[in-house]
């Protein structure tokens, strides 16, 4: 029972101190208005050519969470497939069956995620 005593105490502090954290920004905070310049696009120190909505038809932002859900997965699937031999041999906590059915789903959810995309025309390049 300690355990989950020490665990609301730690996820109270968290939750408190992001909070304070929110609520001093906002306090103390300097406040500008929104101007053409500041609510501007801002790369490298350039000037912005053309507009990114229009090149791409849904925008960078879900080219680049497509890119980020295919580097967790192989962030996922690398300790896997690095112990898949002692996983095969049943000399981890989970049965094989169950570590194989966990990685089907797992593929498959990716799967369905890419086939949506490619679906939303995310992928075209023009």
């Amino acid at each position: 029972m300690s355990e989950y005593i020490i665990l609301s105490i730690f996820l109270f502090l968290g939750a408190f101190i992001a909070a304070a954290a929110t609520v001093t920004g906002l306090l103390l905070g300097y406040r500008t208005k929104n101007t053409k310049n500041k609510m501007a696009p801002y790369e490298c120190g350039m000037e912005t050519i053309g507009n990114a909505r229009i090149q791409f038809k849904v925008g960078y932002y879900l080219f680049a969470l497509l890119f980020l859900v295919f580097d967790i997965e192989a962030l996922f699937l690398f300790p896997v497939m690095m112990n898949f031999k002692e996983i095969m041999a049943g000399h981890t906590a989970l049965p094989p069956s169950v570590v194989v059915i966990d990685l089907i789903i797992f593929i498959a959810i990716l799967v369905s995620g890419l086939a949506y995309a490619w679906k939303k025309g995310i992928l075209k390049w023009e």
